[in-house]
């Protein structure tokens, strides 16, 4: 099917309602640039898009993957999705660059690094920068979901930068949280102490081949020990352990299948759902306070509050807490 042009009126939301579901590539990946601005008009027409493309969404597994930078998230990604294209799976996978503090864009070029799965029809990626969101997500990562299912995508994977300021942000978007780990790299422990393997439904020990595969195999039995240390999840499900080496496509199908065991197991104790509903109300409330933030940071009258009030902790004259209070009052009473 020959892609339609970009509509003549950037928010002609029928162009997208039309073409999204049909599967449009070029259409989803203007809808999220739409969903993606700051102008607005174009939040509003985002909102109303994604709002009556609500039947057409929630069909997918949202899978989130993280791991420090060269753990060989992107290799693992793209053995994993041509995998599921193998098997006739539509994947979307949404890579979270970290930004240029400079240029604000994404500086990783993800989809340069999954060459291969760029060119599988069956495959949509999308690099996004973070900007100034933490937690190695975009504050519209959500909406890029949402329209990545309206589109047909079945399985979403949610590449993180795994900085670790706040990896409970992909767990709130994500229905299986998956923690890619090095072995000998002095990360296990590291992991453990940041409390991601806390949340994490499953680790996989990547690079498992070669002079690596001893220690992957110990750094597997270390990991496994150390989860029994850790209180049941709330779905109860006990995370697994696996080894794996992409550049040997060993451990991917195992990966999957980890995966459909989850959802199975999920959804006989309608965690699945309730999941989902839990982060809905989690969007709600984020969203709510970025924007309270939002319309106090545009505000002239409380900026130029705010930079009095900066000089006056500067000099000690009030404490942050009563500060940030003061400020909050003369928002409600604006």
């Amino acid at each position: 099917m020959e892609n339609k042009n970009y509509p003549a009126n950037r928010l002609d939301l029928s162009f997208y309602r039309e073409e999204l579901p049909r599967g449009n590539r070029v259409a989803l990946a203007q809808a999220i640039t739409l969903a993606e601005s700051t102008r607005s008009e174009d939040v509003a027409s985002a909102n109303q898009l994604i709002e009556q493309l609500l039947p057409h969404t929630g069909n997918s597994v949202r899978i989130g993957i993280t791991g420090v930078p060269g753990v060989g998230k992107s290799t693992f990604i793209e053995a994993l999705g041509k995998y599921l294209t193998s098997l006739n799976y539509k994947i979307a996978v949404l890579a979270i660059d970290p930004s240029s503090t400079k240029t604000k864009g994404s500086i990783l070029g993800d989809k340069t690094r999954m060459e291969e799965l760029a060119r599988d029809k069956h495959a949509f990626i999308r690099p996004t920068a973070t900007g100034n969101a933490l937690g190695g997500v975009t504050d519209k990562t959500r909406e890029a979901i949402l329209l990545c299912e309206a589109a047909g995508y079945n399985v979403i994977l949610i590449e993180t930068v795994g900085v670790g300021q706040s990896e409970t942000a992909v767990r709130n978007l994500s229905d299986f949280f998956l923690l890619l780990m090095l072995a000998g790299a002095g990360d296990e422990l590291q992991g453990i102490k940041k409390g991601i393997m806390e949340m994490a439904d499953a680790v996989v020990i990547t690079k498992a081949d070669g002079d690596n595969l001893k220690r992957a195999n110990q750094a597997k039995a270390d990991i496994q020990h150390a989860l029994h240390i850790f209180s049941d999840s709330d779905s109860g499900w006990k995370p697994k352990v696996i080894t794996s080496s992409a550049s040997e496509k060993k451990g991917i199908q195992e990966t999957w299948n980890l995966v459909q065991e989850y959802v199975r197991f999920a959804r006989e104790k309608n965690f699945f759902d309730e999941l989902r509903i839990r982060q809905n109300l989690i969007w709600f409330q984020e969203r709510m306070q970025q924007l309270i933030k939002q319309q106090i940071t545009e505000s002239p009258e409380l900026n130029e509050q705010i930079k009095i009030l900066e000089k006056k902790i500067i000099d000690r004259k009030i404490l942050p807490a009563r500060a940030a209070q003061e400020i909050i009052s003369n928002y409600f009473k604006i």
